[in-house]
């Protein structure tokens, strides 16, 4: 009996993605491997394979058998499967109708202004410290948060509460953990709903509150935007300051020309791979991919980290080059239905701290070196607890 890979493979630094991705990915292509639980999986590392899958309406995230479902991890949000097979579809097509509006290019357009004032505000804050400081407590974390919190609805005030409920919803280790903050966090956007329906506003919240909710359903998704609103951005402004450190000739070209920092978001994007947990699918039909047939009921993980890294889509994958052209985009938000509605307003975010953070603080430098930095371990986003800088 072959023994099989164990996903997530460890890597070597915390800027890298593991080489075994690429060497399973050139050896076999879609490769079965184990989870961390023990689970068999297909592990789909590949740069066209991952479009493909993403854009497949017969895997789902929802599980024709849920019980019978290989799980990735103990996570609550992204472990196993979620959702019923038979209205997965319609009801995402729902969800995300009901959604897109408050996502829309207008508006994100319309909040670059206030993103860069906010950005400002916090810079300054920062100069007045006296180094070294936590740049992951005075810009990358708060950042996010505070644009999340406006456009939702959400009290600035409850930022450590519910930031500690998404802590324990990304717990890959403790399933009981993860599940009791998740319908915690439920229940905390249900209130704040009910509220909103009292005292509307000019928020998301404000506008799902005209909707009718018997099961839970938006406020359940309410809570998992206000979590992706503000743990995957802050993790990418902490990594993409270590990787325009780590690329001191590209932390030039951004220094001299700040409108390059659009480019060096994608670059960002593309690169930083905070977490390796991946993103479990479920077939819900027998479906053939070259010499490989997947099952009905196995799962699929794809990978967009590795898959980003793709020697075949991306000349040099390893090396971070903010000119980089936008030929084939990166996969970080995912692809086709249910590619990240919140992209425009990441992009937008990032745009304004890269192309402000080195202006304001040109000797900025990490204070620690990278392999020190403490993580937050046993998450599904892992990224930083802290990132101690000087200037």
């Amino acid at each position: 009996m072959t023994t099989l890979p164990v996903i997530p493979f460890a890597r070597g630094g915390l800027l890298e993605v593991p080489a075994a991705y690429r060497d399973l990915r050139a050896k076999e292509g879609i490769a079965k491997v184990r989870t961390s639980l023990g689970d068999e999986v297909w592990l789909v590392s590949g740069y066209e394979d991952a479009r493909r899958l993403f854009n497949d309406a017969r895997l789902g995230r929802s599980h024709p058998e849920p019980d019978k479902a290989a799980r990735l991890s103990g996570s609550a949000l992204l472990g196993g499967p979620q959702g019923d097979a038979a209205t997965e579809k319609a009801e995402h097509e729902r969800m995300r109708k009901l959604f897109a509006p408050s996502f829309s290019a207008r508006r994100m357009k319309a909040l670059g202004d206030h993103v860069g004032s906010l950005v400002d505000e916090l810079l300054e804050h920062l100069a007045g410290r006296t180094p070294p400081a936590d740049l992951h407590a005075e810009l990358s974390f708060p950042l996010p948060v505070l644009v999340i919190c406006r456009l939702l609805g959400v009290p600035y005030e409850d930022r450590e509460y519910f930031s500690g409920v998404s802590a324990r919803m990304s717990d890959m280790l403790d399933h009981d953990r993860s599940m009791a903050a998740r319908e915690e966090m439920g229940a905390y956007m249900a209130e704040l709903i009910r509220r909103k329906r009292r005292e509307p506003a000019e928020d998301v919240l404000s506008d799902l509150a005209k909707e009718l909710d018997d099961d839970g359903t938006i406020s359940r998704l309410a809570g998992g935007l206000l979590f992706a609103g503000h743990e995957t951005t802050v993790n990418r402004i902490d990594f993409g300051v270590l990787l325009l450190l780590a690329n001191p000739g590209q932390l030039d070209l951004l220094k001299a020309d700040p409108g390059l920092a659009p480019g060096a978001v994608e670059e960002i994007l593309r690169m930083a791979s905070p977490s390796l947990h991946g993103l479990p699918r479920y077939a819900h039909e027998d479906i053939v991919i070259g010499d490989v047939t997947i099952r009905r009921g196995e799962a699929v993980v794809i990978t967009p980290g590795p898959a980003n890294r793709d020697e075949r889509i991306y000349p040099d994958p390893d090396v971070f080059d903010i000119r980089r052209p936008q030929t084939d985009p990166h996969l970080s938000f995912g692809y086709g239905p249910r590619f990240c509605i919140g992209a425009g307003l990441a992009r937008v975010e990032l745009v304004a701290v890269f192309s402000r953070v080195f202006q304001r603080f040109p000797a900025l430098r990490a204070a620690v070196p990278v392999d020190e930095l403490p993580r937050n371990e046993g998450r599904i986003t892992e990224g930083l607890a802290r990132l101690p800088v000087t200037w």
